[in-house]
């Protein structure tokens, strides 16, 4: 069904019909809704079909959508994001297996042409569906391009003898054999190359090894923060490879603020933060899907709360863990505008289970981090921050990603991440204000992102995809 709040189109008054296919989760749909944004900021007369699930819509519905982004629904692949967390490879089979019929039903039941698709890279079944149709297609890859390359050169794992993988015995060992990506341990690698992680190994690998039948590879970096992966890259396609990103909602922040464009009645989580010292507040998110033990989140509050910092926790419906207070140098609460928050004057670092999109937005506002990683990309992530960018620490620096973190080793890492007088904390965040100013660099106009961008757009406007 269209998205109640889409105005009616025609074809008369727009360049270019694009069809977006997101995976259906938190982490793949938002960027792939900023794109479209993005896409829309340099383009407005593009129509776009965003097609997501019945659960997502409802999830979606109350946000503000530009009137050339309409939704289209298809049924749920499982019945709820909980079902996601509880049975994961359950859910990766539904998505790889259920999701087809219905698109292709909605796909030919569309009342404008298709000029181009623009498919999450997970759902390597639209390929075929393109190429069947004569329409380009563009895959989207939601995670890092270093990922996507250690992904695509699994060959070269299994060679090294690196695969299969045991890390109790192997996790030093250093990869270097990857083109364009910085040398890494095999403990660095996302975790489907070890443990119970394997049982979904093919759900990663087959859908890149798709990505070589598609017309455009679309990465959610930019150029800057991955250039030699990206170099590396584009010499093993003959397609254009382009970096968008980053694909997080900085189109709606005013100034470095933390405020919204759009906010008439400002929150008050924004409120408490306007009141607070520039700096000194630390921000804690641990994601929105996978979560780590009742026990770790015990130490993790306690730590938090027994550093002596200033804190703004967004934690979604686990407040019991706060029963023994915080006094007023904390605030709890459910959600926030997440880039808005990282982006404010007062915020100083930032907790974060780096995720791609939360990386992006803790870079691009230009924020030392504490990484603690759970799961697939995450664990890259970490290391990315903490050894390629010099960004951030780790907070669980071990190859037993079950081992408990206490509350005093948090304690003192938050303590002394948010210490402004201290040299190395200076360096960091030197280091981070010049991976913001290099993101800020990349999508201005003229810039890396900013330019892939035109191009891209160009490109599925005149139907110059063979």
């Amino acid at each position: 069904m269209e998205h109640s709040k889409a105005k009616p189109v025609t074809m008369t008054n727009t360049s270019c019909h694009v069809v977006a296919m997101p995976y259906p989760g938190r982490g793949h749909i938002n960027p792939m809704i900023n794109l479209c944004k993005h896409i829309l900021s340099q383009k407005p007369d593009i129509l776009f079909t965003f097609v997501v699930t019945e659960e997502w819509l409802s999830f979606l519905s109350p946000y503000k959508m530009p009137t050339n982004i309409r939704f289209q629904t298809i049924p749920n692949v499982i019945p709820s994001e909980l079902g996601r967390a509880n049975d994961f490879p359950g859910f990766l089979e539904a998505v790889a297996t259920k999701m087809k019929v219905p698109f292709l039903q909605l796909l030919d039941g569309l009342d404008f042409s298709v000029d181009a698709i623009i498919y999450d890279t997970y759902l390597d079944w639209v390929v075929k569906v393109g190429n069947s149709r004569n329409i380009p297609v563009a895959s989207l890859f939601t995670m890092s391009a270093t990922v996507f390359s250690v992904f695509h050169h699994f060959d070269l794992l299994v060679q090294n003898d690196h695969f299969p993988l045991e890390l109790s015995e192997q996790g030093e060992e250093v990869v270097d054999y990857i083109p364009g990506v910085p040398p890494a341990r095999l403990l660095d690698l996302p975790t489907v190359f070890n443990g119970t992680g394997r049982q979904v190994l093919s759900r990663a690998l087959e859908p890149v090894s798709m990505v070589s039948k598609a017309q455009y590879l679309l990465f959610t970096s930019a150029y800057e923060l991955e250039a030699g992966v990206i170099d590396a890259l584009k010499l093993k396609f003959p397609f254009p490879v382009y970096t968008l990103g980053p694909s997080i909602p900085y189109v709606e922040l005013k100034d470095n603020s933390g405020l919204s464009t759009n906010d008439h009645n400002i929150p008050d989580y924004l409120e408490w933060l306007n009141s607070q010292p520039k700096g000194s507040v630390f921000y804690v998110s641990m994601g929105s899907f996978l979560s780590v033990s009742s026990a770790q989140k015990e130490e993790i509050v306690a730590g938090v709360c027994n550093s002596g910092v200033r804190f703004l926790w967004v934690s979604r419906g686990e407040t019991t863990l706060f029963k023994d207070g915080y006094g007023n140098m904390g605030l709890v609460v459910s959600w926030c505008d997440q880039l808005g928050v990282l982006s404010h004057p007062s915020v100083g670092g930032f907790m974060t289970h780096c995720g791609w999109n939360s990386t992006m937005e803790g870079v691009f506002s230009g924020i030392p981090m504490l990484a603690f990683p759970i799961f697939w990309d995450q664990i890259p992530n970490s290391k990315k921050i903490v050894e390629d960018w010099n960004v951030g620490w780790r907070v669980k620096p071990g190859v037993d990603h079950e081992s408990l973190v206490t509350r005093e080793e948090i304690a003192e890492l938050v303590k002394n991440l948010m210490d402004q007088e201290s040299d190395e904390v200076k360096t960091m965040r030197r280091k981070a204000k010049e991976l913001q100013e290099a993101c800020r660099a990349a999508i201005a106009r003229g810039g890396s992102s900013h330019s892939n961008l035109a191009s891209f757009i160009r490109d599925i406007s005149q139907g110059k995809a063979k």
